[in-house]
C-alpha cells in the first residue's frame, strides 16, 4: 500500500484523474529561446547550456513522430504505462510561428495513447494567438502550460540573464488562466545571491497565482554553461544536500495544498553534471524530504497563508 506524501505529488495526481500510471514522453522540437537568438539577449541564463536541459534528439535528426515512437516503446517495456503525455521540454516550445507550433502539437497528439500535452516555454513567449492555439487543445485532453520563472526578484532575474521581470510571469500567468489553461512554474532553490528569506517570498508569491502546479529545482551546475565557469572560479558554490531539502521543505510549506509538486529535484545529464553529484541519487533526496517533513510534523500548506 502507498504511503501518503506529505505534498500533492504528480504521479497521485494523475492516477487519481486517469485510474492508472501515465508516463511523459520528453521531446526537443529543435526550437531555441529569445535570450539566445538576440531578441531579447544572448547566450542563454547562466545555468544553462547550448543543449537547454534537452535530449539533442533533434539534432540527431530525429523528427517528432520519432522521438514519440520510440518514447511509447520504451516507457510501455519499462513501466508498463499505457498512457502517456507529450512533453515539449528542450528550450522554449512556444517560440515559433503559430502554425509550426500546430504542425509540432499536432504531431505529437496524433497517438491514441497521448492523454496530455505538456509545454515548456518562457513568460515572454506566449502572446495571445499562441495561447489561444493552446487553449484549443485544452477542451477535449489534460494541457499543462509550463512557465519558466525561477525566483520572484527582478535582481535574481537580470543576473541570470533571463530577459523578463516578475511582472512578465504575472501578466503570463493571468492571461493564461483566463483561458481556463493550468500553469506550471519552473522555480529553481540555491540561485546566486538568494538566501532563505528570498525563496521563501518567491514560494508566497507563487501562492497567490491561479497555478496548476509547481515544479521546484535545485541549481545544480552543468558543463559548458556560465555557470560552470562562475563554480570553477569560486564564485559560487552549490547547496549541499541537507540545506537543499531544508528548504524545499520551508517553499513547500508556503504552497496552497492543492497546488500539484510537478518536481522536487531536476535531472541533469550525468555525463554533463560538474555539481553537486548528490542530486543524482533521486530516491534518497525524495527519502529525505519525506523524514524533514515527518520531523517537523509539516505537510504542504502549513505555512500557506491568504
Amino acid at each position: 500500500m502507498a504511503v501518503e506524501l506529505p505534498w500533492q505529488d504528480l504521479n497521485s495526481y494523475l492516477k487519481g484523474k486517469f485510474g492508472e500510471r501515465v508516463q511523459k514522453i520528453t521531446l526537443d522540437a529543435g526550437l531555441t529561446c529569445p535570450n539566445r537568438d538576440g531578441r531579447v539577449g544572448t547566450g542563454g541564463c547562466l545555468y544553462c547550456n547550448a543543449r537547454g536541459s534537452g535530449t539533442g534528439a533533434f539534432r540527431r535528426g530525429e523528427g517528432i513522430a520519432t522521438q514519440m515512437e520510440a518514447g511509447l516503446a520504451r516507457l510501455a517495456r519499462r513501466y508498463g504505462a499505457k498512457k502517456f503525455i507529450a512533453y515539449f521540454q528542450s528550450f522554449s516550445n512556444t517560440y515559433a510561428p503559430v502554425a509550426q507550433l500546430k504542425e509540432l502539437y499536432d504531431a505529437a497528439l496524433a497517438y491514441p495513447e497521448i492523454v496530455g500535452l505538456s509545454i515548456g516555454t518562457r513568460p515572454d513567449c506566449v502572446d495571445d494567438e499562441v495561447l489561444d492555439l493552446v487553449a484549443g487543445y485544452a477542451k477535449n485532453r489534460l494541457v499543462w502550460l509550463e512557465l519558466g520563472l525561477q525566483s520572484a526578484h527582478d535582481a535574481t532575474l537580470q543576473l541570470l540573464n533571463r530577459g523578463h521581470d516578475v511582472a512578465r510571469f504575472t501578466d503570463a500567468v493571468r492571461r493564461a488562466a483566463a483561458r481556463g489553461l493550468d500553469v506550471v512554474a519552473h522555480v529553481i532553490l540555491g540561485l546566486p545571491g538568494e538566501g532563505p528569506r528570498e525563496m521563501a517570498a518567491t514560494a508566497s508569491y507563487l501562492a497567490r497565482l491561479p497555478l496548476h502546479g509547481v515544479k521546484i529545482h535545485l541549481l545544480y551546475v552543468v558543463r559548458d554553461s556560465r555557470l560552470a565557469g562562475l563554480y570553477q572560479a569560486g564564485g559560487y558554490a552549490c547547496l549541499t544536500e541537507e540545506q537543499y531539502v531544508s528548504l524545499a521543505v520551508d517553499f513547500i510549506e508556503r504552497l496552497p495544498a492543492g497546488l500539484v509538486i510537478h518536481r522536487l529535484t531536476g535531472d541533469p545529464h550525468r555525463e554533463e553534471l560538474v555539481a553537486p553529484t548528490w542530486c543524482l541519487d533521486k530516491p534518497r533526496v525524495l527519502q529525505h524530504l519525506r523524514e524533514e517533513f515527518a520531523h517537523r510534523g509539516t505537510r504542504q500548506g502549513s505555512r500557506f497563508v491568504t
